[in-house]
């Protein structure tokens, strides 16, 4: 099985962050966006890797390369950005008819991935949300076969929504619906999508089973990304700080703070991320996710995203920075 992961997006929700830095490289919880996913397709015994990339593609291609040596890798560039049946399409000659995991870029979830991996059928992600409108739809039998896949329906036939983990066995039908999408202009809201490429394989015979996750976290927003951050550090207990590294401070757990890292006369969570060789001076930081090389001084922060190489002095601020930024408040 090789696993696909689209990561073109330009996150124009996450922005300023998302201007110098891929929204899969976004730290939370002491990873990036995209560890998290490579890690769980990983440990369940996947080892080759197809990244659909675009903008700021080469630092989605250096970070896998220095995180990742020695998983089998191929990049395939979207230079532009038609969807994600488009997208995946890209990777035909890579794939070879072969089976796939495809999952979202930005989608982490928790779920039974043994089960996945061991069904003999395609399988698809799904969750109840209350508003399925802005999600692809599914609809399910009384014996938990998939009828039917819309994207974003104006009147939803049910609220299971595809949550972007798609299992399919059957690839070369997937791509030749690529191709009847494509041949017949079927696009929904200007992309052709990769829902519309599930409907078109279910009308072609393609038996389709789901499977609940049971976390959907959500990295879309500065807000919804900060509450990941602290769910994910609950969750996993954040990293063990020993408090004889920093002078005078006191961190609250669950925290999760990078080596090289300098904290003097500050107070640290909970519910914080920190990258690495960040320096923080008499300081208050709570609920935030703090970049790289970045300089905290007489600060208080709380529900805050700051970039990495950024400096700010002097503010007691809800704060959204992007990279590269220099404040200074006093």
């Amino acid at each position: 099985m090789k696993a696909i992961i689209p990561v073109a997006g330009a996150g124009a929700k996450l922005r300023p962050h998302t201007y110098t830095q891929p929204k899969a490289l976004i730290p939370i919880a002491g990873k990036t966006i995209l560890s998290f996913i490579v890690d769980q397709l990983k440990d369940a015994g996947i080892q080759e890797f197809i990244f659909i990339v675009g903008y700021l593609g080469e630092k989605i291609q250096h970070y896998v390369a220095s995180t990742y040596p020695n998983l089998k890798t191929h990049f395939v560039y979207q230079n532009d950005r038609l969807g994600t049946a488009h997208a995946i399409e890209l990777t035909k000659a890579i794939v070879q008819n072969e089976e796939v995991f495809i999952a979202l870029g930005d989608t982490i979830c928790e779920f039974d991935i043994k089960e996945v991996m061991e069904s003999e059928c395609s399988m698809l992600g799904i969750k109840k949300v209350d508003d399925p409108r802005q999600f692809g739809v599914v609809e399910i039998n009384e014996q938990g076969i998939i009828e039917h896949a819309v994207e974003k329906p104006s009147i939803p036939k049910s609220n299971n929504a595809l949550v972007g983990l798609y299992k399919i066995k059957e690839s070369e039908i997937l791509f030749e619906c690529f191709q009847q999408l494509f041949n017949d202009n079927i696009k929904t809201q200007g992309e052709y999508n990769l829902t519309d490429a599930l409907e078109c394989m279910i009308k072609k015979g393609v038996t389709f089973k789901s499977f609940k996750v049971k976390h959907w976290f959500d990295c879309g927003k500065k807000e919804s990304l900060l509450e990941t951050n602290a769910l994910l550090l609950k969750k996993t207990g954040g990293i063990t700080i020993d408090p004889n590294l920093y002078v005078n401070s006191i961190i609250i757990p669950p925290v999760s703070i990078a080596d090289g890292c300098v904290i003097e006369n500050a107070i640290i969570g909970p519910h914080v991320t920190i990258g690495n060789n960040t320096t923080i001076k008499s300081s208050i930081v709570r609920e935030s996710i703090i970049g790289s090389y970045t300089t905290l001084d007489e600060v208080v922060l709380d529900n805050s995203l700051i970039g990495s190489d950024a400096a700010v002095k002097g503010l007691s601020r809800t704060l959204n920075i992007g990279d590269n930024t220099e404040i200074d408040f006093g």
